[in-house]
């Protein structure tokens, strides 16, 4: 996946909103969050990190085996077509840590934020064709 590591990153490098969805009994949930509020606190790996407020019904989606999936998207970065615009969906298992260093790391830079939503990417589906 290294490849597709690299591209990833560099779309969410440049995105400016991240969908975040569950599913859950009720279907899908979808909440988001900015761009550079997951770009501040980093990509460790395939580990994605956004700062958490509400999610509630993300969380308890999350607790019941829900995968995360983030959309994001941006039309600055061009393809290989020449083409303006490059988007995926990072398909993977999420946790939400409300406690710990990272919760409270997140907390601080992030005040009135509850925790860390971290989101290990284990898939990468590219939304264009070329």
């Amino acid at each position: 996946m290294e490849k597709q590591t690299e591209q990833w990153k560099k779309v969410l490098d440049k995105t400016e909103f991240i969908a975040i969805v569950t599913s859950g009994d009720e279907g899908a949930h979808t909440v988001g969050t900015w761009g550079d509020y997951a770009r501040t606190l980093g990509v460790e790996g395939e580990e994605v990190r956004i700062p958490v407020w509400g999610y509630h019904k993300t969380e308890e989606n999350i607790r019941n085996d829900s995968p995360v999936e983030l959309l994001l998207g941006t039309k600055i970065l061009q393809r290989s077509s020449g083409k303006f615009g490059q988007g995926c969906k990072l398909s993977g298992k999420g946790e939400i840590q409300t406690s710990g260093s990272l919760a409270e790391l997140t907390k601080k830079i992030f005040p009135g934020s509850r925790g860390v939503l971290i989101v290990k990417v284990e898939k990468v589906l590219y939304t264009y064709s070329d």
